[in-house]
C-alpha cells in the first residue's frame, strides 16, 4: 500500500498558549515530514486566538471550553490528508515521531489499525505504556529540552498493547466509519476508551504503541478546571463492560506487543459477569447529564480555516 506520511495534526487547546507553542514548534523542528496542524481554540481569552491567526494556523473557535469530543469533531471538516492524528497541547515531540508511525502504517498494509506514539511523562504513571517517571520538566521554564533530545531514545521500552490515549493516530475513513468522538461524554473524559470501543466493534483489531515514536508529555492538566463528566459509568451502561476490563482483557494495555493476543478466557468471562452486576447497580447512581435547554446556548464553533 503506498503511504502518504504527511498527517493532520488535531490539537484541542483551552487558554494553555504557551505549552501550544512549544508544542507546535516541536512538531515542525523535529518531523520527518510537512503535517497539516489544525488547533480547536477553546476561550482563547490568553492571546491563542490572535497567535494561531497571526501564525496562519488552520483553527476552529469557540467563545467557552467546549471539551475535546466537540473540539475534535469540529476540526474533522478542515482534515485534507488520509491521517487523523490527536494530539494534546502539552507535548513535545522527539525527532522521527512521525517516521516511526509511517513506518509502522506501511508495514502494517491496510487501514484497519490504531496507533499511539509512546509517552514520557515526569511523574509515576499507573499504565506501563508510559516512559515514567523521567522528568525533563514539568513546566516550560523548567523544560530541559537538551537532555531530552540526547536521552529520549535510550530510554529502554518496548512497542505495547492497547492504543488509546493520544498522540494517536487513524484513518480518515476509520475515524468516519465510527463517527469520531463521542460527544455523550463531554467533556471529555473516558472518550478515550470508548473511541478504542468503537474501533474494537469495527474491526480494528491492532491497537498498537510504538516505542520509536516519542512524546514528552508535561501533564499541564486541564481537566481540573472543568466539571467531570462520570465516564466510567457511562462506558459501563453503555458497553456493559467496565473501562478497567476492556483495558485489562481485551486491549491489553501495557502489556508487550504480540501479533496474536489471545482475547477472552475465563478470566474475561468473570469480569462481564462483575460488570453486568456493577452495571445493574448503576440505577441507584445518578449520572446527571447536563441538559442544554436549561442552560445557556451551547458555545458556537466557527470554522476559520487559514487565519
Amino acid at each position: 500500500m503506498k503511504i502518504n506520511p504527511t498527517y493532520s495534526i488535531l490539537i484541542p487547546t483551552w487558554n494553555n498558549l504557551n505549552f501550544l507553542k512549544l508544542c507546535i514548534e516541536s512538531i515542525k523542528k523535529n518531523s520527518t515530514y510537512e503535517h497539516e496542524i489544525i488547533v480547536h481554540v477553546n476561550e482563547g481569552s490568553d492571546g491563542t486566538l490572535e497567535w494561531v491567526k497571526k501564525e496562519g494556523i488552520k483553527h476552529t473557535y469557540s467563545t467557552k471550553n467546549i471539551g475535546v469530543c466537540f473540539a475534535l469533531n469540529g476540526l474533522r471538516p478542515l482534515v485534507t490528508t488520509n491521517y487523523i492524528l490527536y494530539m494534546n497541547d502539552d507535548m513535545y515531540v522527539c525527532p522521527g515521531w512521525d517516521q516511526a508511525l509511517a513506518e509502522e502504517i506501511a508495514a502494517i498494509g491496510h487501514n484497519l489499525f490504531f496507533l499511539s506514539a509512546t509517552l514520557i511523562q515526569p511523574r509515576p504513571f499507573f499504565c506501563k505504556s508510559v516512559i515514567a517517571p523521567a522528568d525533563y520538566g514539568q513546566t516550560i521554564e523548567s523544560f530541559d529540552e537538551e537532555r531530552l533530545l540526547n536521552e529520549y531514545a535510550s530510554l529502554k521500552h518496548p512497542d505495547w498493547q492497547g492504543a488509546t490515549w493520544p498522540p494517536n493516530i487513524v484513518h480518515r475513513d476509520v475515524w468516519d466509519l465510527v463517527g469520531g468522538y463521542s460527544t455523550e461524554y463531554s467533556p471529555g473524559m473516558y472518550s478515550d476508551p470508548d473511541f478504542s470501543a468503537k474501533l474494537w466493534q469495527a474491526g480494528v483489531r491492532i491497537f498498537k504503541g510504538i516505542s520509536r515514536s516519542r512524546v514528552y508529555h508535561f501533564e499541564a492538566r486541564s481537566t481540573g478546571r472543568v466539571t467531570k463528566n462520570r465516564g466510567s459509568i457511562q462506558f459501563l451502561r453503555k458497553w456493559g463492560i467496565t473501562s478497567a476490563s476492556f483495558m485489562r482483557h481485551v486491549l491489553h494495555r501495557g502489556e508487550p506487543w504480540e501479533e496474536h493476543r489471545e482475547v477472552g478466557g475465563n478470566s474475561l468471562k468473570l469480569d462481564l459477569w462483575r460488570s453486568r452486576l456493577k452495571r445493574a447497580l448503576t440505577i441507584f447512581k445518578d449520572v446527571k447529564i447536563k441538559n442544554i435547554w436549561e442552560d445557556q446556548p451551547p458555545a458556537r464553533i466557527e470554522k476559520t480555516g487559514d487565519a
